[in-house]
């Protein structure tokens, strides 16, 4: 690879590790090309893009984003991980550790701010955005339901009562 080609490397890194928010770092030494390949499309499923990468060109590209603060983590064959959705990115990765002994989680970065293997593993557990949207959504709209019923039940209990002042005066 020689320089310009490496230049362009780091450019295109550090574009689009200034718009990433997350990044998860791995190591993939023992994975076979096609376990790389099964990787890289479920994580595409979650908007994310892998990416191997020769620690000093990552150092380069870190400069100046957010991934400065995972710069520690770039030892080794690794292979970086980098998107908007952190859960997704994150649930993504921890099942494919799961199935894939030979990839490790070293740590990574969420919001300039470096979190460990444990951290990443943490924000696998947490549901997804959509379901979170859901769950918020729901509790905004509890009360403002539980206002409507009331309101509904005033004159509810109104009809009521002039029906049961009626049936008492039918009976006598």
């Amino acid at each position: 690879m020689n320089r310009e080609d490496k230049q362009r490397v780091v450019d295109d890194l550090h574009a689009a590790w200034s718009e990433s928010t997350a990044g998860v770092v791995t190591h993939y030494r023992g994975l076979t090309v096609s376990q790389m390949g099964d990787l890289r499309r479920r994580l595409q499923k979650a908007d994310v893009s892998l990416q191997v990468v020769k620690n000093t060109l990552a150092r380069l590209a870190a400069e100046g984003t957010d991934f400065k603060a995972a710069e520690e983590l770039f030892t080794g064959p690794v292979a970086i991980a980098y998107g908007k959705d952190p859960v997704g990115m994150a649930k993504a990765i921890s099942d494919f550790a799961k199935e894939n002994d030979a990839l490790e989680i070293q740590g990574g970065v969420l919001d300039g701010k470096s979190i460990d293997a444990a951290g990443i593993k943490a924000l696998a557990s947490l549901p997804s955005r959509e379901v979170l949207l859901a769950k918020m959504l729901g509790s905004m709209q509890s009360p403002i339901s539980g206002f409507v019923r009331t309101l509904n039940e005033i004159p509810s209990s109104f009809v009521r009562v002039l029906a049961a002042v009626r049936d008492q005066k039918e009976a006598a």
